[in-house]
């Protein structure tokens, strides 16, 4: 069953609401509300809200025994000011949905109203919302929701829209596709001085100094085998902004990446020792924390082979392109629990790239994208 040009419209002016009001991460109750209503309308069996915070959701089906087949969108917006000049640019200063995740939710209300029309013969669909994917926590939290054991998934399955990739075609390959990556917070304490008698104080810029390239040297990036690393500087602060004052404070952020969950060990290791070695030379206090956390996300055969007959059956060009990929997905989290694997939809070859100010995600995509959630549902549930 596929979707008039009236739901396409109907559609695209949703996601367009969506993209005027975007939330940050933990914070989409107004867009969780429009995606659970969005459900209702599309004749949801059962709607289920706060699932990890903001998640939602819809329950369709069939009257036969069979799998549960989850498909998943993501709620929330970046701390990004758009720039796109489009008519339905964000409405609130400092916030953009940057990565297209109201496409995403506009995918997944076209494959929620062919559901409503016609229901799956064996099984059931669950069309998940979900909260908070930007700082890798919400699939975790929605996971350790008490109700989402009755959810569990026998296979799950994603896509994201991809610029750089020809509108209307596809990539998808088996194996690793994201990178695993975590966010590490480095606090040097000393003691501050007059800046006239700094000798007087504890100054932790020798640490600072010696920390920024000595971190950045435990990952280099290169290749996407299995030792890739890399470490990026993405934030350092040292004291007050005044003359007057040595500083005694210096805090360091830096994220670090490997291609596989069992070399993060590794690599969080050597950089806290690094820091370790830093502070104690310096004569500092040392904290360490920890934010940002994606594990890697793995693309199932079986997943992945579901997704390639859909892409067939839809007469979609697709390949490999772009996987594995440096950035990070907490849709991996699912592919713990069950078979899942993530496809990526090309969003065009000349527009800004994601979590660029000037990104839209061009609503002619949402066709194609709920097409392909169509026929996986038809496939996997009749």
């Amino acid at each position: 069953m596929s979707l008039s040009r009236q739901d396409l419209f109907d559609i695209a002016a949703w996601r367009q609401a969506l993209h005027r009001r975007p939330e940050l991460s933990g914070a989409e109750a107004g867009t969780a509300a429009m995606a659970a209503e969005a459900l209702r309308a599309a004749g949801a069996a059962e709607v289920i809200s706060g699932l990890g915070g903001h998640g939602v959701a819809g329950l369709f089906p069939g009257a036969a025994p069979g799998p549960t087949v989850l498909f998943r969108a993501e709620l929330d917006g970046l701390p990004i000011l758009e720039a796109s000049g489009v008519p339905h640019a964000s409405e609130i200063a400092g916030r953009a949905h940057a990565c297209g995740h109201d496409g995403h939710m506009a995918i997944l209300a076209g494959l929620a109203r062919a559901l409503g029309r016609r229901p799956p013969a064996r099984g059931r669909a669950v069309l998940l919302f979900q909260p908070a994917e930007e700082d890798g926590s919400g699939a975790a939290a929605v996971i350790a929701d008490p109700r989402f054991a009755a959810l569990a998934p026998d296979l799950a399955f994603a896509c994201h829209n991809m610029p750089g990739l020809p509108l209307g075609t596809a990539s998808i390959a088996a194996g690793p596709a994201n990178c695993a990556s975590a966010g590490m917070r480095i606090v040097l304490a000393g003691r501050t001085a007059h800046a006239s008698a700094p000798e007087t104080g504890t100054s932790p810029m020798p640490a600072l100094a010696r920390l920024m390239p000595g971190l950045t040297a435990l990952g280099r990036g290169g290749p996407l085998d299995a030792g890739f690393s890399l470490v990026t500087v993405t934030h350092a602060s040292l004291g007050e902004a005044c003359f007057g004052v040595a500083p005694g404070q210096a805090e360091l952020w830096c994220t670090l990446r490997t291609l596989t969950d069992d070399r993060m060990a590794a690599l969080r290791s050597a950089a806290e020792a690094l820091a370790r070695e830093a502070a104690e030379a310096a004569g500092l206090a040392l904290a360490i924390a920890y934010r940002d956390v994606f594990g890697h996300c793995d693309n199932a055969p079986e997943a992945t082979s579901a997704w390639r007959r859909a892409l067939d059956a839809e007469g979609v060009p697709h390949g490999t392109a772009l996987f594995p990929m440096r950035a990070s997905e907490d849709f991996g989290r699912f592919g713990r629990l069950a078979p899942a694997a993530m496809v990526l939809l090309g969003a065009g070859e000349d527009g800004p790239a994601l979590h660029n100010p000037e990104y839209d995600y061009p609503d002619a995509l949402t066709e194609t994208g709920a097409r392909l959630f169509i026929r996986l549902a038809r496939d996997l549930l009749g």
